[in-house]
């Protein structure tokens, strides 16, 4: 089964239509012709497809652009509105510690730290469950049981008074949410072209970088507020009534692929199936556990540059959570003035991923060194931040909010294209466990950084980042994009005008299909070309 087929005849188009169970020698020359597998190896899509995929005319240029903007404006606002619940909920500590949090639960410094490596502790232990659900189950309905557990945690939360109930809480939400942001990447990949899926990564991820925008709002009003319980009570009150709100929404119309999607005609789902097949060249949905795909996935090498990769820069991702009491440790700094300079960082992390959008939409194949780029503040901000003087509090703070809210872009990047460099479902959710890991055991570490007897300029954890987080990482980045881009050369040489199809084979047929339909792994299919 993971052998390469050497040769690829052109077919006909609209190869649903087809079924050869009728010629034994036809059949028998296919077999020996193009890749054969069974039809519960194939794409979870192959039923409806050949239901309905006669039917459907080819879709024209003004089609394309109107059902492109429609998928467009449905995935990604939807995708990018849980991702905002999602880190508005892991966002709730840090802004507890600024509404009262320390004082009613007696929480020290190295204690909320350990809530924080708590979080990831939970979050590691929930992946490789998480993944083998998220292929076993109906995305739509997993995403809600899992949105309805972090809503009960978030309220739960509210009856912490000691540091044991801070940790409690804070395992369980990050077990309960160890698969979200993969399940999230996972249905911009069912919809969303290589190009799009692409530019959409900044997009989507600005609500976890614009996180601040929201929440400092309502942390504002919370400071504001007078009540007889804790402000950190009220905040964890009005995001939990949040998260069920969403929960709601995601119950009635989060997808499970393309074939279910609300909203949309036959013709449309046919159309956008079509579309991302012919532009990924990997398969949208398979509910079966492949071994051997999963074996590959840990041979590959690009998925432990990518491991390297996420490792590295998220040592640095206790900077956002750290970055209010590093305000405090300043001195002249307000709780309402951190607050407001937070909602400033995220607005300018939301325009930076704005402007990385436009510049990827505008010139596809530029991951790696959109990456690269976007490093570059943060790595200035943290030089700046360890040599400036400490009495000069102004300069200190710009370096700050320099060097917290974009580093994230480049994480982002790396984790979209990470996933579409990996064709195979099984591939798929394996290399995105691996990389989910990976920043998790980061994660564990970034907290431990910021030690208090390092307090308050903190200069070891700045230099653990800069050499790590915003040097070593853009280097793996582009050590992948070297290693993928000899691979493309190398198969557009060998590729001349092959057909990219296979064979789906029953018990009494067999029928011509669209080679991403048959889940091969990116180093099976020759035919895969890697976007860069």
């Amino acid at each position: 089964m993971s052998k390469e087929v050497d040769s690829l005849h052109t077919l006909e188009k609209s190869s649903f239509d087809k079924p050869l169970n009728g010629d034994n020698d036809a059949a028998g020359s296919l077999s020996k012709q193009y890749k054969v597998i069974s039809s519960r190896d194939a794409d979870v899509t192959l039923k409806f497809q050949e239901e309905w995929d006669s039917q459907v005319p080819e879709i024209t240029p003004e089609q394309e652009a109107k059902l492109s903007r429609k998928v467009s404006w449905y995935i990604v606002t939807f995708t990018a509105t849980v991702n905002l619940m999602l880190y508005m909920d892991k966002a709730t500590l840090s802004y507890a510690a600024i509404l009262g949090l320390f004082e009613d639960t007696n929480l020290t410094t190295g204690e909320y730290n350990n809530a924080n490596t708590l979080f990831y502790v939970g979050f590691i232990l929930g992946q490789i469950p998480g993944v083998y659900l998220l292929q076993k189950l109906p995305v739509g309905r997993y995403l809600t049981g899992l949105t309805v557990s972090w809503t009960l945690i978030i309220f739960l939360s509210c009856t912490m008074h000691n540091f044991q109930g801070v940790y409690a809480v804070r395992f369980f939400l990050g077990l309960v949410e160890a698969v979200v942001v993969p399940i999230l990447n996972n249905t911009m990949g069912q919809f969303l072209t290589s190009k799009e899926k692409a530019a959409a990564a900044p997009l989507f991820y600005s609500t976890c970088l614009g996180v601040t925008i929201p929440a400092g709002f309502i942390a504002y009003g919370v400071i504001y507020a007078e009540n007889t319980i804790s402000g950190w009570k009220i905040f964890m009150i009005i995001i939990g009534g949040l998260t069920f709100i969403m929960g709601i929404f995601i119950f009635f119309f989060y997808p499970d692929n393309p074939t279910n999607v609300k909203g949309f005609s036959i013709e449309e789902k046919i159309w956008i199936i079509r579309r991302v097949q012919k532009s990924t060249g990997s398969s949208i949905e398979q509910k079966y556990f492949k071994k051997y795909q999963a074996v590959e996935a840990l041979k590959d090498p690009i998925t432990w540059l990518f491991f390297g990769y996420i490792f590295f820069s998220q040592l640095a991702n206790n900077l956002p959570y750290q970055q209010n009491l590093l305000f405090e440790e300043m001195g002249g700094i307000s709780n309402l003035d951190s607050t407001l300079v937070s909602v400033a960082s995220g607005g300018f992390a939301v325009v930076c991923c704005i402007l990385s959008w436009a510049f990827m939409w505008k010139f596809p194949n530029t991951s790696a060194f959109s990456a690269i780029f976007w490093t570059i503040p943060s790595f200035v901000g943290s030089i700046l931040a360890v040599a400036l003087p400490w009495d000069n509090k102004i300069g200190i703070l710009a370096a700050l909010c320099l060097a917290s809210p974009v580093f994230g872009i480049p994480y982002i990047i790396m984790f979209s294209w990470n996933s579409a460099t990996a064709s195979g479902y099984t591939k798929k959710m394996v290399r995105n466990a691996t990389i989910m890991i990976a920043m998790g055991i980061s994660n564990l570490i970034s907290p431990q950084l910021w030690r208090s007897n390092d307090s308050p300029r903190y200069k070891n954890a700045w230099i653990v980042q800069i050499v790590l987080s915003f040097s070593a990482a853009p280097f793996l980045c582009f050590v992948i994009w070297w290693i993928l881009k000899k691979r493309n050369t190398e198969r557009l040489a060998e590729m001349d005008n092959s057909e990219k199809v296979g064979v789906i084979k029953d018990e009494d047929k067999e029928v011509v299909v669209n080679l991403a339909t048959l889940d091969l792994t990116d180093l099976e299919n020759k035919t895969f070309l890697y976007p860069l």
